[in-house]
């Protein structure tokens, strides 16, 4: 089956015109412009932020700090001081300038909630990430602190106000964009201004979705970030001063229009099925249980676990008339009980032999006990071949859910068979299809084929039973999950399939699932355009997706005095002509070659730049962040996208 786009890789080195950087101090060619006045005392200087100067006399109170470029032109204003930077949240965007900071002596002020993140940035990225790690969606991180720590002089509650000569401003935590982001209201003669952050742009839009996704598809962070526009709303604004675009003039009918887009957006967003009410009532009522404990039959050759209603494993078994048999996942299981379940298969079932364990996706949960059935019984392991990666190098990718997250000790297993997409195969008396099969994330499969008069389609995690809702399981960005090459694909493809009966993760089985995957089908568009309706981007893959430039492998160590190889990827989603350039920001001692990536893409898919890291003997050891900075045709995007290195 056709994939929906195509893998394009190439090797490009492209030498930087500009002198070597210093360790984190960084050269912008787009530093030139000049302040916008907007009342007697604010201006306004546009970079990879918006950068607002008020100004007293020759003195300066930055509010964020862009790329720092401002610095270089204050005295075009009369600035000879800037006494406080205050920062509205900790993303990078917003602190990249740092460095230049040093020499004009000024304070720094950020969010109480968000000291950590500018103080300490290299906590918030982990070569060995656990589930539960703080700001993460299931192991893979939402923060995007800064490559160098910033000294943080003041901390603001989130009720709090700051004097500053004659201005005085109330600090209100408006998080949402960031976890504790901060706005600044100034009352002036015309009303509140707000320099409200990344709360709302310009037009009603979110900066982008993956900052604000916080959980595993319960809108946590959507849900606050409506909160906040409705206390910004109540105070009735004279205009907001966002951290990107252009100033919102009339920001309380803009403020009300967000609110209902986002609270669309949020109803499509939760998960689809009623996971932590009656889940465990609808979630099979096809399996009927039999004389092995614990253990159902669906149908005469297709069985599973079921048990009390917290019990969600992973595992289904086909056992042929032969007794060998084929497992879909094996996760989320005690040993014990698995193992005297199988044995009694044995002596009831007539099992005599378990030839593979099919994988049906990338998430840790459904193989952590794969190893166990492999040294004991002699399985193999079988996967789609655009998954494998994943399996075998599950570190090397920020994505959620990854084996190592739920066991630090089980860092790669290794694949026995690959299949390609729409790839049959025979086994025993059956015929089975393995195809790419997206939805939760991009790198899953379905494998289906007729057992017992029926067409059974085993699919993972990508629809749950909903009677007359839509089952959908979470929307997490962090899966690599675009609707095009999730949901959208996965719906389309099981509409054309049509199978009779569903045969999901975590012990779902649904019958005469036709109707439920056309409203399925259904929600996937209609998702899309509330994450359209909200985008900064014509296309809105490129707001919702973390991954559309990122490094391979993501995680890498380093040696003093040597060098290690990486590929940074750009994804481009657009049939069109793009520029893309990168500049790669390094911590101190780290140097890249190159320094900069520059590429017109014209067509769909990814393209690969080999990158040469070298730590040298000025190095920090330890865990390291590395930024890609980069610029879209021209527009500044800043440093959206990162990597770890450790240096040893």
């Amino acid at each position: 089956m056709n994939n929906g786009f195509y893998y394009l890789s190439s090797l490009i080195v492209f030498c930087a015109s500009f002198t070597a950087m210093m360790a984190q101090t960084f050269p912008n060619e787009y530093s030139e412009g000049k302040f916008e006045q907007l009342d007697n005392h604010i201006y306004l200087w546009r970079d990879i932020s918006n950068v607002y100067v008020i100004k007293d006399n020759n003195t300066a109170l930055l509010i964020d700090l862009g790329n720092g470029s401002v610095l270089d032109h204050l005295r075009d204003i009369g600035i000879e001081k800037v006494e406080w930077v205050l920062f509205t949240h900790h993303h990078r965007e917003q602190s990249q300038g740092y460095p230049r900071l040093k020499k004009w002596e000024a304070k720094v002020a950020v969010p109480k909630e968000e000291r950590p993140l500018f103080e300490k940035p290299s906590l918030f990225r982990k070569m060995d990430p656990s589930n539960n790690d703080p700001f993460s969606v299931v192991g893979a991180s939402y923060v995007r602190p800064a490559v160098f720590p910033i000294k943080v002089d003041r901390t603001f509650a989130k009720m709090d106000t700051f004097t500053w000569r004659n201005f005085e401003f109330r600090c209100m935590e408006t998080k949402g964009n960031s976890p504790g982001s901060m706005s600044y209201f100034l009352k002036t003669d015309k009303g509140w201004n707000v320099f409200s952050g990344d709360l709302m742009l310009d037009g009603g839009r979110m900066h982008n979705f993956f900052d604000t996704d916080w959980d595993y598809g319960f809108a946590s962070g959507i849900y606050a970030l409506h909160n906040s526009a409705a206390m910004v709303k109540q105070f009735s604004p004279n205009i907001l001063l966002p951290s990107h675009g252009e100033i919102v003039e009339d920001p309380v009918r803009q403020l009300e229009d967000y609110q209902v887009k986002l609270a669309n957006m949020a109803n499509l967003l939760v998960q689809g099925y009623p996971l932590f009410t009656y889940a465990a009532s609808i979630e099979d009522e096809v399996s009927v249980p039999t004389n092995i404990p614990f253990v159902n039959q669906v149908s005469p050759h297709v069985y599973k676990f079921k048990g009390h209603a917290n019990f969600f494993p992973n595992f289904t078994i086909i056992i042929a008339d032969s007794g060998r048999a084929l497992v879909v996942d094996c996760g989320l299981i005690d040993e014990k009980l698995l193992e005297t379940a199988i044995r009694q298969m044995e002596e009831k079932l007539g099992l005599i032999k378990i030839d593979a364990v099919l994988i049906s996706h990338m998430h840790g949960d459904h193989f952590l006990q794969v190893p166990f059935i492999k040294e004991k019984y002699g399985a193999e392991v079988w996967a789609l071949d655009r998954m494998v990666p994943q399996i075998e190098r599950p570190l090397d990718f920020n994505y959620s859910a990854m084996i190592p997250g739920y066991n630090k000790e089980f860092l790669s297993l290794e694949v026995d068979r690959e299949f390609g997409a729409g790839e049959t195969f025979e086994w025993e008396e059956f015929t089975f299809t393995v195809d790419w099969m997206p939805g939760q994330t991009e790198f899953a499969m379905c494998l289906h084929g007729m057992i017992d008069g029926k067409l059974v389609a085993f699919t993972g995690d990508n629809i749950r039973p909903a009677p007359n809702n839509r089952g959908n399981p979470a929307v997490v960005a962090h899966n690599s999950t675009v609707l095009e090459e999730g949901y959208i694909f996965g719906a389309e493809y099981l509409a054309k399939l049509n199978p009779d009966r569903i045969v999901g993760g975590h012990s779902v089985v649904i019958d005469h699932p036709r109707d439920l995957i056309e409203r399925y089908r259904q929600w996937s568009y209609e998702l899309r355009e509330a994450f359209q309706s909200l985008s900064t981007f014509p296309d809105y893959r490129f707001w919702f997706d973390p991954f559309w430039v990122k490094a391979e492998p993501y995680r890498k160590k380093l040696t003093k005095g040597k060098t290690g190889r990486v590929n940074v990827v750009i994804r481009n989603f657009v049939e069109y002509e793009q520029i893309y350039k990168v500049y790669i920001r390094t911590p101190k001692g780290i140097i890249s070659d190159p320094e900069v990536i520059e590429v017109k893409i014209s067509d769909l898919g990814e393209k690969s730049f080999l990158v040469e890291l070298e730590a040298t003997e000025a190095a920090e050891t330890g865990v390291g962040i590395v930024s890609f900075d980069l610029t879209l045709n021209g527009e500044l995007i800043g440093e959206w996208f990162d990597s770890i290195i450790y240096v040893e």
